[in-house]
């Protein structure tokens, strides 16, 4: 029985790179391949001119963390080993 479905499923890997080649090498997908790579620049620009430009609303928006001159207010012990210990 294992080996029936060992054969079904090689037969099926079979059908399917042979479908994937055969696709991938017709001449009609080789010729929209050549089109598409020879119109790029005018493709690109069709699809560009229909875009709407929207306005900067970013003006001060990033702040610069200068978190080396602020020191860390707390003095307390960090207690990462702490929660390590067995009680």
């Amino acid at each position: 029985m294992v080996k029936i479905i060992n054969i079904f499923f090689l037969l099926i890997v079979i059908i399917f790179f042979s479908f994937s080649y055969k696709y991938y090498s017709s001449t009609k997908n080789i010729e929209a391949k050549n089109f598409n790579r020879n119109n790029i620049n005018e493709i690109i620009n069709n699809k560009i001119s229909d875009l709407p430009v929207l306005k900067n609303n970013t003006n001060n928006v990033i702040e610069f963390n200068d978190g080396f001159s602020n020191e860390i207010s707390n003095d307390r012990p960090r207690s990462f080993w702490n929660l390590l210990k067995s009680k």
